[in-house]
């Protein structure tokens, strides 16, 4: 049962580091990135839909992000959408594709986002120290030897470590990017 429950902890504690990258990569680099667009959605034909599943995406360049509708008459929604958003973009439009272009950073900006970013980070220890907390609970609660329960609270601890070693190793990653002119 104890091997469950770490089982358990270790799963939860992949999918709080998973979403914490996931957030890191809407955070906006001054560089291209599809992934920023996942949060969009576009009023298309009244439903609102994933900006992901009406148009495809390109980068031909480091600052400029290219996004070619599937449908051509949607293309004034998904206009409409982008500048609606927060990325703070101004996208143009030449009846055939968007371009999204990617101003550089400014200093201000760039420590804004740090602190947006060390933020999410921290949210993400939490939620993989709740997991831990959780599991220890579900383990103290087992009939089973203190021994045991010992062992099971330093497996616990270690991978607890672990995960919070690769969080900090993702928010390095993007402290570095947002840091880059």
């Amino acid at each position: 049962m104890i091997d469950a429950v770490l089982e358990e902890a270790d799963h939860k504690m992949d999918q709080a580091v998973a979403h914490a990258g996931h957030e890191f990569a809407t955070i906006r680099t001054g560089r291209a990135n599809p992934a920023l667009l996942s949060r969009i959605t576009v009023d298309y034909y009244g439903t609102e839909t994933p900006l992901e599943h009406i148009s495809s995406f390109t980068v031909p360049e480091a600052r400029l992000l290219v996004v070619q509708p599937y449908d051509k008459s949607a293309i004034g929604d998904i206009e409409r959408a982008l500048q609606e958003s927060d990325l703070g973009l101004n996208p143009s439009n030449d009846g055939n594709v968007i371009r999204l272009t990617f101003p550089t950073l400014t200093e201000e900006r760039r420590k804004e986002l740090i602190k947006l970013v060390r933020g999410l980070a921290e949210d993400g220890r939490v939620a993989i120290r709740n997991v831990r907390r959780h599991s220890k609970d579900s383990i103290e609660s087992e009939d089973v030897s203190k021994d045991d329960i010992h062992r099971a609270e330093k497996t616990l601890q270690e991978m607890t470590d672990r995960h919070v070693e690769k969080l900090d190793e993702l928010l390095a990653t993007k402290e570095e990017e947002l840091l880059e002119v």
